[in-house]
């Protein structure tokens, strides 16, 4: 049998995660807009874009996507959008919010340690082929 979720992903793991990543998807921006409405696109398409397109394999219980990495690079991933929630949530947000946001994130790096340490052991490239070549 295949184990569809070798990552070990879990539903409350991944709405953490996902809230963290809506914060920083929308926080970013609009925090950036003021200053330069290029910064704030480029914050859109590094935050959104970047994921879509590389991810390490076996991650996503749903399918990988085109570009295959190494687990690093999923986990620095998740770290520019915990950062990014951070800091738009200080820059635009009371107080309140913004410590609430940055508790998230915090626990958000607590509940990910078992999938960053499967990341860190998983192949980026399972098949053993190369990529751009046929096997």
């Amino acid at each position: 049998m295949i184990d569809k979720n070798p990552s070990r992903n879990d539903y409350a793991r991944g709405a953490l995660r996902f809230l963290t990543e809506l914060i920083a998807w929308v926080g970013a921006p609009w925090a950036l807009w003021p200053h330069s409405a290029a910064l704030a696109i480029g914050a859109v398409v590094l935050l959104i874009g970047l994921p879509m397109v590389f991810s390490t394999p076996g991650d996503r219980p749903g399918g990988d996507t085109p570009v295959a990495v190494p687990g690093v690079v999923t986990i620095l991933l998740v770290l520019m959008q915990l950062a990014a929630a951070t800091a738009a949530a200080w820059a635009l947000w009371p107080l309140w919010a913004a410590a609430a946001t940055t508790v998230l994130c915090l626990i958000v790096t607590v509940t990910e340690q078992p999938r960053w340490r499967w990341l860190l052991r998983a192949p980026s490239n399972p098949t053993g082929a190369q990529p751009g070549k046929s096997s």
